[in-house]
C-alpha cells in the first residue's frame, strides 16, 4: 500500500515520525543498499556463514560498515530468530555462491523481523531477508531465486557502479551551478541525472535477474522459480492496493515493473530448458518456515478485524469502512479499493507548549482553512480542511495524554470526506492493559491436506478476516480453481 496509493498524502505531510522510521538507514548504507523484492526475535547466524571480518572491507571502513549494519537491522524491526529458516537460507546461499563466477566470495545472512516482503544486499556480502518474504515463498527454489538475484548484484559490483555515476552527476551539476554561475542549468542537469540513475538502476535489476536465473540453474534449483515468486509478489501487491492490479513504478522508480521482470526471467529459464528442471525442495522449505511470525508484530501495532491497536502507543481506532490499511514503521496508511480515498495516521513530535493548531500548520505543506477546536473521543483536538488541486483533505491533530497524533483523510476531487473522517477520528480510544495482554502475533502453520480438503476449507481455518481465500492461494502458489494434493503440506495463518 506504500507508494502511489498514499504519496498524495505523504507529499504534503512533513516532519512526522512515529517511533522509529524505516528511513533512518544512514546515507552510506543507502548508497550500497539494493532492495529487490518490493518482510522466535533476533537472528541466529550460523557460525559457518559469518566471516571473521566483513568481506572485502578492512580497517577503518569495517567500523562504519558494522554501524550501518546495526542501524539497518534496527530500521527493519531488528533481527529475527528462526534457526531452522536461517540454516536453510544460509545453506542455499552457500550452494548458490559455489555456482557463481566468484565461488570464493563469503556471505553472511541476516533475517529481519519485518512483515514487509523484501530482500537486499550490501557489497560487503551481507544478505538480508525479511520474515515477510519467507512467509510468501512456497519452496526452497523460490527463496534461492531471490538470493541468487541479490548475490548477482554483489558479484556484478552494481552498488559501486551506481555510486560512481551518482557522484559524477552531482559533481557536474555542482560545477555548472557554482563555478560557472548557472544555477538553472545546474538544476536541469540534476533533474536529468535522476532519470539517468533510475534507468541505470532498472538495467541493473534486469541484469541481476538474468544472472540470477542462470546461477539458480547451475546450482541445481528450478530456474522457473524466479517467475513463480515474482508472480506471487505481484498478486500480493494487487491485494494490498485493493485494485486487483499490481502497482507499477513511475518514471523515477529504480526497479522495472514486476510484469516486465516476470517475462524476462521466464524467457531466461526457457533458454535453459523446459519446465521440470532442477529441484524445488518444497517439503524442506515448509518445514523450515513452519511457525514463523506472519504480519505485523503487535508491539508495533496490529489490525484485528476493522480495529487498529497499538499497545506501545496505547491507542486504537476503527479502520474506516471500505479501507485497507498498511501499518508501516512510521505511519498507518490506507486506501479504498478504487483509490479515491486515502488516509494516514501517525504520531508527531511537538515542542513544549506548542498548540495543536501550530502542530497542523507545521506538519502540512498546503494551505489550511476552517480550523476548529474540538473534543474528540474525550481528547483535545484541532480539525481543519485543506483543498488541493486534485484532492480534498480533512486533518486533525489530537492530544492523548502527552502524545500528539495526526489523522488525515483525502478524497479525490472536490468531495469533502468530512462525514467518514468524523466517524474515524471519533473512534479513537485508549487500549486497556487486558486488551494488550490478549494480543498475540499471527504465525504460519503448515497443515497436511486431507482427501476432502479444498482451498476454501483450509482458508476458513485462517485467522485473517480480510480475503482469507485469496491470501491462502497466494501463500501456497495456487491459482483460483486449483485443487489440493492429499498428503501435501500447505501454509495457513493462525494465532
Amino acid at each position: 500500500m506504500q507508494g502511489r496509493a498514499t504519496d498524495v498524502i505523504r507529499s504534503r505531510a512533513i516532519g512526522s515520525r512515529r517511533r522509529q522510521s524505516a528511513g533512518l538507514v544512514p546515507a552510506l548504507a543507502l548508497l550500497w543498499l539494493s532492495a529487490c523484492a518490493g518482510d522466535q526475535t533476533g537472528t541466529v547466524i550460523a557460525p559457518a556463514a559469518i566471516p571473521a571480518e566483513a568481506p572485502r572491507v578492512t580497517g577503518r571502513e569495517r567500523g562504519a560498515t558494522d554501524v550501518d549494519h546495526a542501524q539497518l537491522v534496527a530500521s527493519f524491526g531488528g533481527e529475527y530468530r528462526a534457526p531452522n529458516a536461517l540454516r536453510l537460507v544460509s545453506e542455499v546461499t552457500d550452494r548458490l555462491v559455489r555456482a557463481t563466477e566468484r565461488p570464493d566470495e563469503t556471505y553472511a545472512v541476516t533475517l529481519l523481523d519485518s512483515a514487509v516482503i523484501n530482500a537486499f544486499a550490501l557489497p560487503t556480502g551481507r544478505l538480508y531477508v525479511t520474515r515477510g518474504l519467507l512467509a510468501l515463498a512456497t519452496d526452497t527454489s523460490e527463496i534461492a531465486a531471490v538470493l541468487a538475484h541479490e548475490i548477482a548484484h554483489v558479484t556484478l559490483r552494481h552498488a559501486s557502479a551506481r555510486s560512481e555515476l551518482a557522484l559524477r552527476s552531482q559533481l557536474v551539476s555542482k560545477v555548472v551551478a557554482d563555478v560557472l554561475n548557472d544555477p538553472e542549468t545546474g538544476a536541469q542537469i540534476r533533474s536529468q541525472s535522476r532519470f539517468a540513475l533510475a534507468r541505470f538502476s532498472r538495467d541493473q535489476e534486469l541484469e541481476a535477474d538474468r544472472i540470477g536465473v542462470r546461477t539458480l540453474a547451475r546450482a541445481g534449483y528450478d530456474p522457473f522459480a524466479a517467475g513463480r515468486f515474482l508472480t506471487a509478489l505481484s498478486r500480493t501487491t494487487a491485494m494490498k492496493t485493493g485494485t486487483g492490479v499490481a502497482g507499477e513504478p513511475d518514471m523515477l522508480a529504480t526497479h522495472p515493473g514486476t510484469a516486465e521482470r516476470i517475462i524476462l526471467v521466464t524467457r531466461s529459464a526457457r533458454l535453459i530448458g523446459a519446465p521440470g528442471l532442477g529441484v524445488d525442495e518444497r517439503s524442506r522449505y515448509l518445514a523450515a518456515v513452519d511457525g514463523i511470525t506472519y504480519g505485523d508484530n503487535p508491539d508495533d501495532g496490529i489490525v484485528r478485524g476493522r480495529r487498529f491497536l497499538h499497545p506501545g502507543l496505547g491507542i486504537a481506532f476503527e479502520v474506516p469502512e471500505g479501507f485497507s490499511v498498511d501499518n508501516t514503521r512510521s505511519a498507518v496508511l490506507g486506501t479504498t479499493n478504487e483509490g479515491s480515498r486515502r488516509m494516514l495516521f501517525d504520531q508527531v513530535e511537538t515542542k513544549v507548549g506548542q498548540s495543536l493548531e501550530d502542530v497542523l500548520k507545521a506538519t502540512w505543506n498546503d494551505g489550511i482553512e476552517a480550523l476548529e477546536n474540538r473534543i474528540v473521543a474525550g481528547h483535545p483536538a484541532v480539525v481543519a480542511l485543506s483543498r488541493g488541486k486534485d484532492w480534498t483533505f480533512r486533518l486533525a491533530a489530537i492530544r492523548v495524554g502527552e502524545s500528539t497524533f495526526r489523522m488525515i483523510m483525502a478524497a479525490k476531487g472536490a468531495t469533502d470526506p468530512e462525514a467518514a473522517f468524523r466517524r474515524w477520528i471519533e473512534s479513537l480510544s485508549t487500549v486497556s492493559a487486558a486488551e494488550t495482554q490478549s494480543l498475540r502475533p499471527l504465525h504460519i502453520q503448515v497443515v497436511v491436506a486431507g482427501a476432502a480438503d479444498t482451498p476454501d476449507s483450509l482458508s476458513r481455518r485462517m485467522a485473517v478476516q480480510d480475503r482469507a481465500l485469496d491470501r491462502f492461494l497466494v501463500l501456497n502458489g495456487l491459482e483460483k480453481g486449483a485443487g489440493l494434493r492429499s498428503g501435501q503440506g500447505y501454509k495457513i495463518v493462525v494465532e
